[in-house]
């Protein structure tokens, strides 16, 4: 049931407990609860829903409207190219900097040669191969993560797809140079976090961040594949509830009606906070870095009982 059709029936019980005198004030919590349930589930999957809206500008797109020059580099230098994750170099106005980002693709035929942003362990160690090569030249990193996860193929896993995030999750800990990763779309479990470990990590508004998608939760928790909506709200995947356990240093604001509706407005957005942040963080020496980037990486997950 619906909250509309929820709140109706709020209405009518209303009406109905006047006419007759009846006591229903423990109905009416019952419904109110009910009703804040369904609002919570309705509004995590238009998250969701506008996190994977087709118009949706991708890495490449904000690549282009922020920065200049950008120039790409291939392969892995072991066993090939992967085009679900690109990565090069190119100038924040005069700074130089790398990227690594997840790119979906934009049309069908490009959607299948990225595998739709899904990274192959190929693509992870392309990622971290230029993710060295910025520490060593002194090129802050920026990283654009939108995938719904890494590839799960057998060509994957016989590649060693695990081995290659968990090293990513290790090297980039300890890069000697500012990293800045923004969650622009999707960030879905390990392939979000082979390429998000960073000094600052930000998402969109509308962008989604979660250990599984919620198809893969409603499948595999709730028995149920249907129940998607259900388990989108159970995530706690949006921007805010990610902001709300400090998983996150920010949130990056959307014109109305997301990302979509002005792209350059939110990549206006998106370059003035990386210009203040690379500014700050350049400031600080390599050692320092690391180590407050750890320390974060570290508090992650601790709770206290009280």
């Amino acid at each position: 049931m619906n909250t509309e059709a929820l709140q109706k029936k709020i209405i009518e019980l209303v009406n109905l407990a006047r006419e007759s005198g009846i006591e229903i004030s423990g109905e009416l919590d019952q419904l109110e609860n009910k009703i804040q349930e369904a609002s919570q589930t309705e509004n995590a999957w238009k998250q969701v829903e506008l996190a994977r809206h087709p118009a949706r500008p991708y890495s490449l797109d904000y690549i282009n409207m922020i920065f200049r020059d950008f120039t790409e580099l291939h392969g892995d230098r072991t066993f090939g190219d992967d085009p679900a994750i690109i990565g090069g170099l190119a100038f924040l106005d005069n700074i130089p900097v790398t990227i690594i980002a997840n790119q979906k693709g934009r049309t069908l035929p490009e959607r299948v040669r990225r595998n739709a942003g899904m990274a192959n362990p190929e693509g992870y160690r392309k990622a971290l191969r230029l993710a060295k090569q910025a520490e060593k030249f002194n090129r802050p990193l920026i990283t654009f993560v939108d995938t719904v996860g890494a590839f799960p193929g057998l060509g994957a896993e016989e590649r060693g797809i695990g081995e290659s995030i968990a090293r990513n999750l290790r090297d980039f800990s300890q890069l000697r140079t500012p990293i800045i990763c923004v969650i622009i779309g999707e960030g879905g479990s390990g392939g979000a976090l082979g390429i998000c470990v960073g000094d600052k990590v930000y998402m969109l508004e509308n962008a989604i961040y979660s250990v599984i998608s919620p198809e893969g939760c409603a499948s595999i928790l709730l028995r149920d594949s249907s129940r998607a909506k259900d388990a989108a709200a159970m995530l706690r995947i949006s921007s805010s509830d990610l902001s709300a356990f400090n998983l996150i240093n920010g949130i990056i604001g959307e014109p109305p009606g997301g990302a979509h509706t002005d792209p350059a407005a939110t990549a206006g957005m998106i370059k003035k906070v990386l210009l203040e942040d690379i500014t700050e963080l350049s400031r600080h020496d390599p050692e320092v870095l690391v180590r407050y980037r750890n320390q974060k990486i570290r508090k992650i997950g601790q709770w206290t009982e009280k």
